[in-house]
């Protein structure tokens, strides 16, 4: 049963890492708009630029992560498929 909801906060796909990706771009827009109107000026300004810039370098990692570990994965199914054991008809063959 755990194991069922903590697959749940596994990031599986491109799309599930786009759709969390969205969720964090609006939280920050909104955190920035707050920013805007409590720091008026320059600094407000720079505030929401961070807020924004925080999401692109965590979508930038997610996305990396994305592919490190579908590529891990790849290798490792791979490696199993190299290192299979042959059937008894494939070694007096081979």
């Amino acid at each position: 049963m755990f194991r069922k909801i903590a697959r749940l906060f596994v990031i599986k796909t491109r799309w599930e890492a786009y759709m969390i990706i969205y969720a964090l771009a609006l939280g920050a827009i909104e955190r920035g708009s707050v920013y805007l109107t409590r720091f008026p000026g320059f600094g407000g300004k720079l505030l929401f630029l961070a807020c924004t810039g925080s999401v692109f370098m965590a979508g930038a990692k997610i996305l990396d992560c994305l592919k490190y570990e579908k590529a891990e994965r790849d290798g490792e199914a791979a490696q199993t498929v190299q290192t299979a054991p042959l059937p008894e008809d494939r070694r007096e063959a081979a």
